[in-house]
């Protein structure tokens, strides 16, 4: 009997992430890349490239669960055994790097959020998805405009020797904060300190607001590469604050442990490359609500439709 290995995906607005896990939830395979307003399209590529990766081995995938903002969508298309959101998939795959985690501070693409644990047991947590300031995406867009690599964004901030405080809290007035700042003669190098400074402080007084981070504290999602935001989260702080190697591929880490975790098995298959799928949104008439409704086709044949807030609307 072939061993059985489990699919996780996070699905993001930013990045869609995939692991393959083995039943000791040892990676076997992984693969990070932009969603680009197309989480169909994101996905087949991805299965596609988790593919390359294990064809060799001739593996047994039993079990796949999806997670993130695209979750239910891709859970259909991929015939998902599970589908949890995001805050438990992360929590999971976090526990399983740092059995002892208290804390998990993520900072996305375009969202942040902070998780608070206690006995392996998530008691509290918060999300900020209104604004992007603060995010990978507020942070590209500053580095694009010092003319810097964001590859380098944290290096090159633990360089300056006198940061400017700044503001984070949005976007717009950060900008013009940043302009007025180099017009004061401030060196790049501060600036972009001052940046990851004031990214902390806005994390710290509007996502963790009200809340006692207690430690081992995990940073991850894409900002925790940066070196110079984690710096500044542990002088705010006045802690250590750990960053995993994998951090970006926690929530689907979490989910494919969920999977297996579910004794739910059905076949899948990674040939989803060339099947033609596709969305079409549609109102509801069954009562008055008129609910937003996904219809969700494959080679022009529905296989799901959600949206629906009662059990008056259509079927499939």
């Amino acid at each position: 009997m072939k061993d059985k290995y489990y699919l996780g995906v996070d699905i993001g607005s930013i990045s869609t992430k995939g692991v393959i896990i083995d039943e000791e939830d040892n990676i076997i395979a992984s693969d990070y890349l932009w969603t680009e307003g197309n989480p169909i399209g994101a996905v087949q590529k991805l299965i596609n490239s988790l593919y390359e990766q294990v064809k060799d081995k001739d593996i047994n995938v039993v079990c796949v669960g999806t997670t993130g903002s695209a979750r239910y969508l891709i859970g259909k298309i991929l015939d998902a055994g599970v589908v949890k959101n995001e805050i438990t998939a992360h929590a999971i795959g976090t526990m399983n790097k740092v059995p002892d985690v208290r804390t998990i501070i993520e900072i996305g693409g375009q969202d942040s959020k902070i998780i608070l644990i206690d006995k392996n047991v998530v008691v509290d947590y918060n999300m900020n998805t209104i604004c992007a300031a603060g995010t990978g995406a507020f942070l590209s867009s500053q580095a694009k405009r010092l003319g810097v690599n964001i590859e380098d964004f944290g290096s090159i901030a633990l360089t300056s020797k006198n940061s400017p405080k700044l503001s984070a809290r949005c976007s717009v007035f950060a900008e013009s904060d940043l302009v007025h700042k180099l017009q004061m003669g401030y060196k790049k190098e501060d600036v972009i300190r001052g940046l990851c400074d004031a990214i902390v402080s806005n994390y710290l007084n509007n996502v963790a607001k009200g809340k006692k981070l207690y430690s081992p504290i995990v940073f991850q999602g894409g900002v925790s590469k940066n070196i110079g935001v984690k710096k500044a989260f542990e002088e705010q702080l006045e802690t250590e604050v750990t960053v995993i190697n994998d951090g970006h591929l926690m929530g689907a880490l979490g989910i494919a442990i969920l999977a297996k975790k579910s004794k739910i098995e059905k076949p899948f298959s990674f040939q989803i490359k060339d099947i033609k799928f596709k969305t079409i949104g549609s109102e509801c008439n069954g009562c008055s609500n008129n609910c937003e409704i996904v219809n969700v086709y494959r080679e022009d044949k529905i296989i799901d439709r959600y949206g629906n807030k009662c059990d008056n609307g259509l079927k499939v």
